[in-house]
């Protein structure tokens, strides 16, 4: 399962790092931790309402940019242009088909969402 994260830089250039993002090289975003944080947080509120584990890994995808620039030592955030999301689809899953439908039936509960 994916945490997306999309942020849309038209024209832009965009180098990403550990945990900043930088665009047209100004000042650095907390892109990267933010992603990861948003995981975290999924994978809690999944865990909270599964009786498994639910794997749960950061993407960050730009929308719009002119380029993109990944770190060498950046690999805890999957970092995507729009037009290379498509990659994920044939990633094998590690779920049954009934856990995939448990994480559906939570994922849309609204209350779940709630931070508390």
């Amino acid at each position: 399962m994916f945490a997306i994260n999309t942020k849309t830089h038209r024209g832009a250039s965009v180098w990403v790092g550990d945990t900043m993002a930088k665009i047209n090289g100004g000042q650095p975003y907390p892109y990267a931790a933010a992603s990861k944080a948003e995981a975290d947080y999924v994978r809690v509120v999944l865990g909270r309402y599964c009786d498994f584990t639910v794997p749960v890994e950061p993407a960050l995808v730009f929308v719009g940019v002119a380029s993109l620039h990944r770190a060498a030592t950046q690999y805890t955030v999957r970092v995507y242009q729009e037009r290379e999301v498509a990659a994920l689809g044939p990633l094998t899953g590690k779920l049954t088909l009934e856990q995939v439908e448990q994480v559906y039936a939570v994922a849309r509960h609204r209350r779940a969402w709630l931070r508390t």
